[in-house]
């Protein structure tokens, strides 16, 4: 049990933090005007805040608490490391031993191919990174006209300007003139939106030939890759239908273009598999991962490299001018073999296929009842409930987000964390969540989502 549980009081640290803190992804006035709350410990699938509400985390964190919190082996792993190597760089032709480890593991719990880890901090960091591999892959390759990488709208790949520009968020390309040139966006297999009159196969194939027919409208010559999360997280748990990515892995065959999987939420266990491309036989060139890298207990991320790129970077590609000056940190390295070795020892990736996230997906689907919801969608551990004006019509709510909204703070109210992304609650609790915590998140985001219905007059 986390016997860390220090008194603190709220109205300061909440004054501190609209003094001199700026927040991701936030709203300042209205922070400053609603106050922040202040989360002082957690443990195994709670948190808990400075006026001692006992939360549950239906997000794991965002997306990567995947272990769950407080675990005693992670906090050894990384005191062990601190005590006797706690810094030292990748570059100067040095290693560590913790980097080279995670290094072999993660070649060994990767989809086969991808036998080579470029370390950096974050997703952000990583999918940065790949704008730069796959430029540099196609000038080696004497292609240098090849710099278009396509994406999808609602993709979700970081908030560096590159990683942004990747990224299928009109908001977020509306801040910094954004996207930079040489990215594309094709419509996400979404089919609740665009599918209603298809067969998910049907449907499958044809949200996939967007991308064929993306490659002809800028030219063969000039596409570079194409980057895919295996299920759309932060754009509200987009599950593509199962005929959607052997028709991607076609078309990137025969167009002779990168493909890239962004496992970054999708990894370790969270759709039941270890990664994504295993639950939807994914072969990809590039595979950026973090959050359930090391359970979010420290920062790190990496891409994986298959042999395509890997064998040219190696043979002819003399320096590659890129890092950071933590990548491969030994604390974090060792922090994320621990993690590892958690999963593995305690079974969690089979935990999710065979028990818990059926369960999940059982209880989660009996909110279906409530009449403004008009899909839930998951697989593993990762949910979405679809929130709607009309189900039978799949009519979406006028002003798009703002009915998302008000659930989530009746989630928050009710002591349950829940994203809302549009009008879509999404939920990705941790991997050790028991049945009793999955029938708690369902009460309470059934209470929420009721509420929810009275407030926007449809109950």
């Amino acid at each position: 049990m986390n016997a860390v549980n220090r008194s603190i009081d709220t109205k300061t640290y909440q004054q501190r933090d609209a003094a001199h803190h700026l927040h991701p992804f936030t709203d300042y006035k209205a922070l400053a005007r609603e106050g922040t709350r202040v989360i002082t410990r957690a443990e195994g699938c709670h948190i808990w805040d400075s006026e001692g509400n006992k939360i549950l985390d239906g997000m794991a964190g965002l997306w990567c608490v995947n272990v769950g919190y407080g675990r005693r082996e992670l906090a050894d792993a990384a005191y062990k490391q601190l005590m006797e190597l706690p810094f030292y760089n990748s570059f100067f032709k040095t290693t560590n031993a913790p980097a080279a480890d995670l290094a072999a593991k993660l070649a060994e719990v990767t989809p086969a191919g991808l036998n080579h880890a470029f370390f950096a901090n974050s997703g952000s960091e990583a999918n940065d990174t790949i704008v730069r591999m796959v430029r540099h892959y196609w000038n080696l390759k004497g292609q240098p006209d090849r710099k278009t990488i396509i994406s999808r709208e609602y993709g979700y790949h970081g908030s560096t300007m590159a990683s942004v520009s990747l990224c299928g968020m009109s908001a977020m390309h509306g801040q910094g003139d954004l996207p930079l040139p040489g990215f594309h966006h094709i419509d996400p297999p979404y089919q609740f939106r665009d599918g209603a009159n298809m067969t998910p196969e049907e449907f499958g194939l044809a949200a996939a030939r967007k991308l064929e027919a993306a490659i002809h409208h800028i030219g063969p010559d000039r596409v570079a890759a194409f980057i895919a999360e295996p299920i759309q997280g932060a754009g509200g748990v987009i599950i593509p239908p199962m005929s959607y990515f052997p028709e991607i892995q076609r078309i990137c065959r025969e167009y002779g273009i990168l493909l890239i999987a962004d496992e970054v939420i999708c990894g370790f266990g969270r759709t039941g598999r270890w990664f994504g491309c295993d639950s939807f036989d994914i072969q990809p060139d590039l595979m950026p991962i973090a959050k359930g890298l090391s359970s979010g207990y420290q920062p790190i991320s990496a891409v994986m490299v298959g042999e395509r790129v890997a064998t040219t970077f190696i043979e002819e590609g003399g320096e590659f001018y890129h890092g950071f000056t933590y990548s491969g940190h030994p604390v974090a390295a060792a922090v994320a073999l621990e993690n590892i070795a958690i999963i593995q020892r305690e079974k969690l990736v089979e935990r999710v296929a065979g028990d818990i996230g059926p369960y999940f997906a059982e209880k989660l689907r009996s909110l279906e009842d409530i009449p403004i919801v008009g899909e839930v969608r998951t697989m593993g551990l990762i949910g979405a409930v679809e929130l709607v004006k009309d189900r039978k019509n799949r009519t979406f709510f006028e002003r798009l987000g703002a009915t998302g909204t008000i659930c989530r703070d009746h989630c928050f109210a009710n002591n349950l964390v829940m994203r809302a992304v549009r009008d879509t609650m999404v939920v990705s609790p941790p991997l050790i969540i028991s049945h009793d915590e999955v029938d708690e998140l369902v009460a309470k985001a059934r209470a929420a989502i009721t509420a929810t219905a009275r407030d926007v007059g449809v109950l």
